[in-house]
């Protein structure tokens, strides 16, 4: 157990000294959110505030920044560099491989996360989450569902390069699609119909029902498990080193 935290704790260290990763978690939804709310805090389509919809879309773009582009991305250079070469003849196992990069990318998004949600309470006047495990219950399905996808282009990508450029390819449509950056209220039918199925608007759905309503579908949960399950499955077979 001390050998997994010290190792997931350098992982943590080497993705935070690379600038663009620090950057687009922490600083960039930052961006976003004053951008989003520079022209008021004016309620959507049905009465919600922009700031009680907007944070919780933010924490779920945070999760899928960091387990679509930098989880896969790390990973593959992992292995264009023959750390994970390295790393086979040692007692490591492809599970406690993925399992500390997905624990300390996933650090990088609480960081991210705390950081929105703490400058919307103070800034911006954001209401506190109707149920704290609700929200949290939330948050972990979606890192485990988009971790795994983000675990699975890491195992397929034949560089770090094309990993990136697959992550990349992945993430901005989802993101615009899922209601992580557009609020569903403001979308068209077709848009939101198209977006319910990705695997990030069930981490939308969950996050944003536990911050306004204290609950939220079971069938919402229960899909970003079967993601996690199928996509952490495929990922380990998949996985070469």
């Amino acid at each position: 157990m001390k050998g997994s935290t010290q190792v997931i704790g350098v992982e943590l260290k080497l993705i935070m000294r690379d600038p663009m990763s620090a950057f687009f978690a922490l600083a960039f939804p930052v961006i976003m959110l004053w951008v989003k709310l520079r022209s008021g805090n004016k309620p959507l389509p049905g009465g919600v505030l922009a700031i009680d919809a907007t944070v919780p879309m933010l924490t779920a773009f945070v999760i899928g920044l960091a387990a679509l582009v930098v989880l896969p991305a790390t990973l593959a250079h992992y292995r264009d560099r023959r750390v994970l070469k390295r790393l086979r003849v040692t007692p490591a196992s492809p599970v406690m491989l993925f399992g500390a990069q997905w624990a300390a990318h996933m650090l990088l998004a609480v960081l991210g996360s705390v950081l929105v949600i703490l400058i919307g309470l103070v800034a911006y006047g954001l209401r506190g989450p109707a149920s704290v495990p609700v929200v949290l219950l939330a948050w972990l399905l979606g890192a485990l569902s988009l971790g795994s996808i983000g675990l699975l282009l890491g195992a397929i990508a034949p560089s770090g390069r094309a990993a990136t450029v697959i992550g990349l390819g992945v993430f901005f449509p989802m993101v615009f699609l899922s209601g992580a950056v557009i609020p569903r209220e403001s979308m068209s039918g077709s848009m939101r119909a198209i977006g319910d199925l990705t695997p990030m608007a069930p981490v939308v759905q969950a996050i944003r029902d536990g911050w306004s309503a204290g609950t939220t579908s079971p069938l919402t949960l229960g899909i970003m498990v079967a993601i996690s399950v199928i996509a952490g499955s495929i990922a380990l077979r998949a996985f070469r080193w």
